[in-house]
């Protein structure tokens, strides 16, 4: 449907890039701030039996409503969808603050990741929207490095108001972010969208919220809540796959479906899906497990641990700002290729870190990650971009970010499904001087190794952990050249992109 976008000068892309950023610093942040305050929340609220639900519901709540936000976007334009989100969210970090429970404080950041999963999503998008093809790569970075920014500065902050101030102050500092980044998309965000009629697909999009859910549920809980194999598990997944089943149904015969059937039908588009999700499953695996070795197995402190993860959140973003010069000479799918080599090359130094590996090791690891990322990322999501126009970008990118949460989360299961298995065969094998000595699961292990245990104990535990966190690194191996064989067999060459469109872009118009 014809469209006209948002209307502005070169210079007066700033304002709104700086209110995207900052929108994005909000949902960045609260992944990662809420984590060093649990100890003084569950003090204050008890209830700790449920704290892995004030993360989870968070997450959940953001990756099955990105779609659904993206289309919104393509319909009623990327200004109400952005402002609704940001509103949302504040109203939950609001509300979160003054949680009286632990069930009230899940629920409430469940109203978060609502506001979130509309915040992700048409960021990207109008970000989109506002830059030519040539400069998208470079916004990618500055956007990119609002997360690694928000990766260091939230835990650590966080602990600050939980120490010195309150934990409620975790939420309520998102407020004044909130309303500087409102500030600015009311008064910069110019759009005009031609109003019509809409036939939204209601109960498609109903379905797709609930298959969804149950998946990442299942993901989330499985191995945890319940055995792998176990009837629950089986049952909800085997019912989300049924619900999806009937989505794609009817979404294929909506007038304007919430996720049309091409996004997956289509090669270049599905290959960059999974390509994405792939490269989201190896990210949450070095994210989660190589802080626990650089600890538990390579004895640095917490804080030079949190370093070596923080290569990968400033390579990142470097990657991605300079992604553009290199798309525009090879192109998206090659660029996406060098990343993944990068990642490979990763791969290939965590596998080969021995229990007394030098930190240059790690380090370099996450760096060359980092890179990896970037550069798979960046051009895969502008490349998308490029290729459709104003009325289908929001829905693309939807898309894009829905398969990197999902990717996470599977992650997040596989890897740690793996891990545990290795641990518990290792353990299992613990000679009789030392039954009774050595704890059961990652976490016990983690944490007995960053206390005092006997020596024996402790050369055996460490030994073990090694053990299952190179299983992890090995998978992560894997995951990697897999993302190097979908660039290669499922994403084409060269990407179709409008190129009237991307030169005199949306917002010049």
């Amino acid at each position: 449907m014809p469209l006209s976008r948002p209307r502005r000068e070169r210079d007066h892309r700033t304002p709104v890039l700086i209110a995207l950023m900052l929108a994005m610093a909000l949902i960045a942040m609260d992944t990662t701030i809420v984590a060093t305050a649990i100890p003084q929340v569950v003090s204050d609220l008890g209830g700790f039996s449920l704290i892995g639900w004030v993360f989870s519901i968070y997450l959940l709540a953001q990756t099955m409503t990105i779609p659904i936000y993206g289309k919104f976007a393509d319909l009623y334009g990327r200004k109400p969808v952005l402002v609704l989100g940001s509103v949302i969210f504040l109203l939950g970090s609001v509300l979160s603050a003054f949680s009286w429970n632990m069930l009230a404080l899940i629920v409430f950041r469940g109203l978060q990741g609502l506001g979130a999963g509309a915040i992700g999503a048409t960021v990207q998008t109008l970000a989109g929207d506002l830059y030519d093809i040539r400069e998208r790569g470079r916004i990618q970075g500055y956007l990119s490095s609002v997360w690694g920014i928000s990766a260091v500065v939230a835990p650590t902050l966080g602990g600050v108001f939980a120490q010195y101030a309150s934990w409620r102050w975790i939420f309520l500092v998102n407020v004044p972010i909130g309303a500087l980044a409102l500030t600015f998309i009311v008064r910069d965000v110019h759009e005009h969208v031609e109003r019509h009629q809409h036939r939204i697909d209601w109960l498609g999009a109903a379905l797709l919220f609930t298959a969804a859910g149950l998946g990442m549920f299942g993901l989330l809980e499985g191995g945890t809540a319940w055995a792998w194999w176990s009837t629950p598990s089986v049952v909800i997944f085997v019912v989300a796959l049924l619900i999806g089943l009937a989505a794609v149904a009817v979404e294929r015969r909506a007038p304007e479906p919430v996720m049309p059937p091409w996004l997956w039908t289509r090669r270049l588009t599905a290959g960059s899906y999974l390509a994405t999700a792939m490269a989201g499953l190896a990210v949450i695996g070095l994210s989660t497990f190589l802080p626990t070795w650089a600890q538990a197995v390579g004895g640095l402190s917490p804080i030079a641990a949190g370093f070596v993860l923080a290569t990968m959140s400033m390579s990142w973003p470097l990657a991605s700002g300079l992604s553009s010069r290199l798309y525009l000479r090879i192109g998206f799918r090659d660029t996406a290729l060098v990343g993944a080599l990068f990642a490979i090359a990763a791969g290939v130094v965590f596998v080969l870190m021995g229990e007394n590996a030098p930190v240059w090791q790690p380090v370099l690891g996450s760096l060359l990650m980092g890179a990896g990322m970037g550069l798979i990322t960046a051009p895969l999501l502008v490349g998308l971009q490029s290729t459709v126009d104003w009325g289908e970008r929001g829905v693309v990118t939807g898309g894009a970010m829905f398969s990197r949460f999902l990717g996470q989360s599977l992650g997040a299961a596989v890897f740690g499904a793996v891990t545990n298995a290795v641990l518990a065969a290792r353990l299992e094998s613990a000679p009789p001087s030392l039954q009774g000595k050595v704890a059961g699961t990652v976490d016990e292990v983690s944490r007995a190794l960053t206390g005092h245990p006997a020596a024996d104990a402790a050369e055996f535990m460490r030994s073990a952990l090694h053990a299952s966190t190179h299983a992890v690194f090995v998978a992560l191996l894997v995951s990697a050249v897999a993302t190097l064989g979908i660039l290669l067999l499922l994403v084409p060459r060269h990407f179709p992109t409008i190129s009237a469109a991307e030169t005199d872009t949306a917002a010049r118009s």
